[in-house]
């Protein structure tokens, strides 16, 4: 029996009674006028997760608008194979079809590949084994992360790079590859992500992890071995079209602030680990690190503006101006990076306290030039070097005011 997508919430297999038994794992096959890989396609599919896979199984033929007989094929398999169930939607849409798909299943894992079978299956339970052992929320296939050995044309590869070059830039997206046809989710979280997920066509995937990822959740990553299918009957610009009015639309619903990522990552998110037991508190290393990066950029920064006002006017003069400047952007920089302080909530504050701090670094490096002139005229080499050391004491102290006072929490 099929089942439509606003039926009864679980589908079940045609002719046969509802299982009582959960499967752990859900994999759905979205189709639109697959008569010819459909059948192969899940055959290869129910007898891979027969012999591989330790928990129970279902596999969902997610037919989206068929026009030929590729949902009769589909009621074939269902009535064949046990566990093989199908979906109907009346509405073409891949995204459509997964998120229905996914919506009604009482799996605990939900899972979904491509017809075509591209991507080798001996990836499918690595993918989904960090979901069923929690230890990830959402786990993709990756054909650009390394390991992955894929066999496609340079135009199709060309426009991958560039595609996730753009989600990077636009999105901050850290995942690999949003495309790639090969992608699970935990249940639980997909019932908080998918109701955010407006897309119902390709951009479906890179909505779905740009939300999951905004939100503080956990995506695996697994190289793949991938071969690009030449009858592929996706249309490449109509998709990169569509694709790029929703990098737009998240863009915008970020802005204004209509998507409820915080909401999620307060109940899904992965918070910081909190260490109990006496050392190094859990922040201080990556602060560290990104404290010495900024200082490295504004001594560099400090000396070039140095050397060149040091030309036109006094030495005490060109150190106060260009430790000024530097020390402005230096709090701005470790405000938004290192500190994790957004917004411009108590930003005034924090810029007057970072001058007052930036006062103690200028009395270091110019008291360490008073002292090197009282001793006669150096030579520039000289007022470098003392420049150098009096900054990496003021440095010093520049991160420990910061930490303990101007950025410090609960205040």
């Amino acid at each position: 029996m099929t089942t439509s997508a606003d039926a009864s919430p679980a589908p079940r297999p045609a002719g046969s009674p509802r299982r009582r038994t959960s499967p752990v794992l859900d994999v759905v096959v979205p189709v639109h006028n697959e008569e010819t890989d459909l059948a192969p396609c899940v055959r290869r599919l129910h007898a891979y997760l027969t012999d591989a896979l330790p928990y129970p199984f279902r596999i969902t033929v997610a037919d989206n608008a068929s026009t030929d007989r590729t949902l009769a094929i589909a009621e074939g398999l269902a009535a064949e194979l046990p566990g093989v169930e199908v979906r109907h939607l009346e509405d073409k849409g891949r995204g459509r079809a997964l998120n229905a798909a996914w919506s009604a299943s009482d799996a605990q894992v939900l899972a979904y590949l491509d017809v075509d079978l591209s991507t080798d299956l001996a990836a499918l339970f690595p993918l989904v084994a960090p979901l069923i052992s929690g230890h990830s929320d959402l786990a993709i296939g990756s054909r650009l992360a390394r390991g992955a050995r894929v066999v496609r044309g340079p135009k199709r590869e060309l426009i991958s790079r560039c595609y996730n070059l753009i989600l990077r830039g636009a999105l901050a997206a850290r995942f690999t590859d949003a495309q790639c046809g090969f992608k699970a989710i935990r249940a639980d979280v997909a019932r908080r992500l998918l109701p955010l997920v407006e897309d119902t066509g390709w951009f479906f995937d890179t909505e779905l992890l740009v939300l999951a990822q905004r939100s503080g959740l956990r995506i695996h990553e697994v190289p793949v071995d991938w071969v690009d299918d030449p009858n592929s009957s996706v249309d490449i610009v109509a998709t990169a079209t569509a694709d790029l009015k929703g990098v737009a639309r998240m863009i915008r619903g970020f802005a204004r602030g209509t998507l409820p990522v915080s909401q999620i990552r307060a109940q899904l998110g992965r918070h910081p680990i909190e260490v109990t037991e006496p050392g190094v508190p859990p922040k201080l290393a990556r602060q560290l690190v990104r404290f010495a990066a900024i200082g490295v950029g504004s001594t560099l920064a400090y000396l070039v503006l140095y050397v060149l006002l040091r030309t036109g006017v006094g030495a005490q003069a060109a150190n106060l101006i260009a430790l000024l400047v530097t020390a402005i952007a230096n709090t701005a920089a470790n405000r938004r990076f290192t500190f994790g302080v957004r917004g411009s909530e108590s930003a005034g504050r924090h810029q007057f306290e970072g001058l007052i701090v930036f006062g103690l670094g200028l009395a270091l490096t110019s008291g360490s030039l008073a002292l090197l002139h009282a001793g006669g005229e150096p030579g520039r080499f000289a007022e470098l070097a003392v420049l150098v050391l009096a900054n990496l004491a003021a440095t010093v102290l520049r991160f420990l005011l910061f930490r303990n006072w101007v950025f410090r929490k609960n205040r």
